[in-house]
């Protein structure tokens, strides 16, 4: 009798133990399916943010040099060039500030932040860091599963080694720049996932309760002291 007490019991526990052991692995892939479900929602809205950038291109202004706007962006450009000791060379000043108008962005934003990511070096051909995603090339740090899909957004063709292309970098700056001031409208937000990525941003946040991070906020403030210079020296 007492054997199948015994033999009763161990039935239960391996059930229980079986049981267990399948409402456990149901609920990891519940939460796998949830979070493969989370990550295609964000897929999707991302895709159809970069789809509406696209169609709202038509927006930006053409800006063409002329007598008139020349000394403007060359003055501009100067600051640039002088700041940088002459690592920021002027075609690559007057290009960013042309671009930069284009895009309605202030072009000290775009200057601090290429002098941020290069650290001072405006190195074109600059080979970041490894991460775990990969490197940052180029004077504006892309990596390679961030580049392509702006340079679509840009109209642009893409190839890894074009990310050494200063002129290409710093369109591709811009272009992303002006993407993510379009989702956020803010430039802490902004600045932000430029530095940390959309999804980084969201951490961020959610740690801190706010974007105004230190990436963000050197930005802005030395991009504002340059254009209060330039203001004034006018």
């Amino acid at each position: 009798m007492k054997k199948m007490q015994w033999i009763s019991i161990v039935l239960v526990l391996v059930i229980a133990g079986v049981s267990y052991y399948q409402i456990n692995s149901y609920q990891k892939e519940m939460q796998a399916l949830k979070k493969e479900k989370i990550e295609l929602t964000k897929e999707i809205e991302t895709i159809e943010s970069q789809a509406m950038y696209i169609l709202n291109q038509s927006n930006h202004a053409e800006i063409d040099l002329t007598h008139e706007t020349w000394p403007q962006y060359f003055d501009v450009a100067e600051v640039m060039v002088k700041e940088s000791d002459g690592k920021f060379l002027r075609p690559w000043a007057i290009y960013l500030v042309k671009e930069a108008e284009e895009y309605r962005i202030d072009p000290f934003i775009v200057y601090e932040l290429l002098k941020v990511e290069t650290g001072n070096t405006f190195n074109p051909n600059l080979v970041g860091p490894e991460t775990k995603y990969g490197h940052a090339y180029g004077m504006a740090q892309f990596m390679t599963n961030t580049a392509p899909w702006i340079a679509d957004m840009a109209d642009m063709p893409y190839k890894e080694n074009l990310l050494y292309d200063p002129y290409y970098s710093i369109k591709l700056s811009i272009v992303y720049l002006d993407y993510l001031y379009n989702q956020y409208d803010n430039w802490d937000e902004t600045l932000t996932a430029y530095n940390r990525g959309m999804t980084g941003l969201e951490q961020y946040k959610l740690k801190n309760g706010n974007a105004d991070s230190v990436y963000a906020n050197k930005i802005q403030t030395n991009a504002q002291k340059y254009k209060e210079f330039v203001a004034l020296a006018n």
